[in-house]
């Protein structure tokens, strides 16, 4: 923080650009003062002032996504520099946006970013920032040949092994507290404790199938909990397997799988898994039948020990049509039901979504009471439609303007929830219908019922 006699010097320079408020070069010597004493709320204000005198101004820009990431703001960061693209405006620019993009989670994107802003200025050089980037600082092709041996065979599945997602924990998902708990019990606190879970004869491994209405988050909880294990994280899709030929999907899962042990711990995590897990018994195909046959294999592992420390993670928005041999312990032993957010989860979420966003007082109990029924990637299309309804505003006005509770209400009027209450109607049928077990226990309460 500034001492006293800086304070007065800040004092001259604000009086000053008071007294010309149009005078650039001092407008923008005051905000790099400011952004100097850590005054960033202050530096930010000024550098917007400065950047209304010059819109466009990329060195401006540059200063003002840098306030941005200094505050936490990577949204904003990565928007203030949305016009200046690679080998453009200052080279400190790239090096902010691969950072934004880091903290963003988005580390494949952000490699290049950072490469050529060192490429134009060795002094930006980051040896910190290199390793979250997954690369050693001595050398891109070092990194490349090192990367080489943790690669699937080339006749395998495309999918890669990425970092853990920068900065996405369960602190980044808002509510659902008692899922982030059945996930911290069965994946992450047998790594983060193995000795206390080896007392009790438990091991680090095993899967959880997230299953829900469409839209409510079971990607984004696969990510956060694998950022909050610091695990590798490995996305699989049906394209990552399905294969046309017969025994290709087979050998695509098998390499999927050794992908995995070979980074382990690594948290697996396999999207629309009733597709690669239907029930054989609605199968009319053998070779349908033997890809469940092979990834109730590879689940079970040729050896004991074959799946310790991957944590294998599924999800489903139709958990009813996954063969049944796949919730035997070991396997997907565990059902854990991703729910529509309750008007406190909504709240937090559009709390959590607004965070990077210029805000006014905003009354987020109240807009989260008139989106009853709304998922979280509904909530995020309606703050997606407030913003861009306010960044019309503001470019009319040519300078940012807050976000208010009437914006978001207004695009609550305009959206429509998309699938919870159509999911919920089919969960209810099988809830009444096919629930002998208790395994569909959990969807009572949210479908008027009570547990046994």
């Amino acid at each position: 923080m500034a001492d006293r006699a800086d304070r007065g010097a800040l004092d001259a320079l604000r009086e000053a650009v008071r007294v010309s408020p149009d005078n650039l070069p001092l407008r923008r010597h005051l905000a790099e003062q400011l952004l100097d004493a850590g005054l960033l709320l202050d530096a930010e204000n000024e550098f917007r002032e400065a950047l209304a005198l010059a819109p466009g101004e990329a060195e401006l820009a540059t200063s003002l996504a840098e306030v941005f990431l200094r505050q936490g703001k990577h949204g904003a960061a990565l928007a203030a520099l949305a016009r200046v693209g690679p080998g453009e405006g200052p080279a400190k620019a790239g090096l902010i946006v691969a950072k934004a993009l880091v903290a963003e989670g988005d580390v494949a994107a952000a490699r290049p970013r950072y490469w050529e802003a060192v490429a134009r200025d060795a002094a930006l050089a980051d040896a910190e920032f290199e390793v979250r980037l997954g690369h050693s600082p001595v050398s891109e092709p070092a990194l490349a040949h090192a990367l080489a041996d943790v690669a699937p065979p080339v006749d395998g599945p495309s999918e890669a092994v990425d970092e853990p997602k920068a900065g996405v924990t369960f602190a980044d998902v808002a509510g659902m507290e008692q899922v982030k708990q059945s996930l911290r019990m069965k994946l992450l606190l047998p790594v983060q404790q193995p000795e206390m879970f080896a007392a009790y004869g438990k091991r680090a491994g095993g899967g959880v199938l997230l299953y829900g209405p469409p839209g409510c988050g079971k990607t984004h909880l696969a990510r956060a909990a694998a950022g909050e294990l610091g695990a590798a994280f490995m996305s699989v899709g049906l394209s990552d397997i399905l294969d046309m030929y017969i025994g290709s999907s087979e050998r695509n899962l098998h390499a999927t799988f050794e992908a995995a042990r070979r980074n382990r711990p690594c948290v697996l995590f396999f999207d629309e898994v009733d597709a690669l897990a239907a029930r054989r018994a609605d199968m009319n195909r053998a070779h349908n039948r033997q890809i469940v046959n092979q990834f109730l294999a590879e689940m079970d592992g040729v050896e004991s020990d074959a799946n310790e420390g991957v944590l294998i993670l599924a999800a489903t928005n139709a958990p009813w049509y996954v063969d049944s041999a796949f919730r035997r312990p070991g396997r997907f032993d565990q059902l854990v039901f991703v729910p529509p957010p309750d008007m406190a989860a909504r709240a937090a979420i559009l709390a959590l979504l607004c965070r990077e966003v210029p805000l006014d007082e905003l009354d987020f109990r109240a807009v989260s009471e008139a989106t009853d029924g709304f998922a979280g990637a509904d909530l995020k299309g309606v703050v997606d439609r407030a913003v861009e309804a306010k960044l019309q505003e503001a470019i009319r006005a040519g300078r940012p303007l807050p976000l208010s509770t009437a914006d978001l209400m207004g695009a609550v009027r305009s959206a429509r929830p998309t699938a919870v209450a159509e999911w919920m109607g089919t969960a209810r049928n099988y809830v009444m219908h096919a629930n002998e077990s208790g395994v569909w226990d959990d969807l009572l309460p949210w479908l008027g019922g009570k547990r046994r």
